[in-house]
């Protein structure tokens, strides 16, 4: 499919390692974008944890969803750790997030052509498979032919989101010691990984502002809103004074 973004409202993608503060930035990027008009956020990522708590509040069999899920991102985890393909049921776990992830994507760009500005956490790529929102399975996968069709649907999903070029990206690079210290909870190898993909990570050619988020909040955020103006105002938008 064909990038139509140019008829759509701006989009503009927070992106980060864990730890970087894309919900705090995020947040307070779609407060400001709403004085140059409507607008609205969206989440793009993989969400797991969301819907493991979740299930884990369906009556009588929650605390069991939740922990059969668990276990199969873990697998999936595990598998990319040492470069294997995924079995029949977390593969099917992961595609099943991929669908999720698709309908998000479409109620988003519903608001877009809504004219509703968009600001985005996260956003899918395809330059670094199997991490930091891109693609779970691989499209060279060597599971059965079950779990290779859905490595091929799973894809073409992300080649589709992908098409759509954000108008921004908010990149917020942190280093390794500052992402551990606020994600204790958090692998380091895994947040390591991640801080080392943060640059690399070019969007389609979509312009990105780089953000240092080692630095004070109130500078983080300042830095992200400059930026934010720049790109309305070479759209077209003026900010309101009411």
């Amino acid at each position: 499919m064909a990038n139509a973004s140019s008829e759509l409202a701006p989009l503009i993608a927070v992106i980060g390692c864990d730890g970087s503060g894309k919900s705090t930035v995020s947040e307070q990027v779609l407060e400001w974008v709403r004085g140059y008009g409507p607008a609205a956020a969206a989440h793009l990522g993989k969400q797991a944890g969301n819907i493991g708590r979740w299930l884990s509040e369906l009556p009588l069999i929650g605390k069991w969803f939740e922990r059969l899920i668990n276990r199969k991102v873990v697998s999936v985890n595990n598998s990319h750790a040492k470069n294997k393909t995924p079995g029949f049921f977390p593969s099917l776990v992961m595609y099943a997030f991929t669908l999720r992830r698709m309908r998000r994507f479409r109620r988003m760009l519903a608001l877009r052509q809504q004219g509703l500005i968009i600001i985005t956490d996260r956003f899918p790529q395809l330059e670094f498979p199997r991490a930091y929102d891109g693609p779970a399975l691989s499209v060279s996968a060597e599971g059965n032919f079950f779990i290779r069709w859905l490595a091929k649907r799973e894809q073409a999903a992300f080649e589709w989101m992908t098409s759509f070029k954000p108008d921004l990206v908010l990149r917020l690079n942190v280093d390794l010691d500052t992402a551990c210290a606020r994600k204790p909870d958090h692998r380091r190898e895994a947040l390591r990984k991640k801080v080392e993909i943060t640059p690399q990570l070019t969007f389609n050619g979509a312009p990105i502002a780089e953000i240092d988020t080692n630095q004070p909040l109130p500078e983080v955020v300042a830095a992200a809103k400059e930026a934010v103006t720049r790109t309305l105002t070479e759209r077209g938008y003026k900010r309101s004074e009411v």
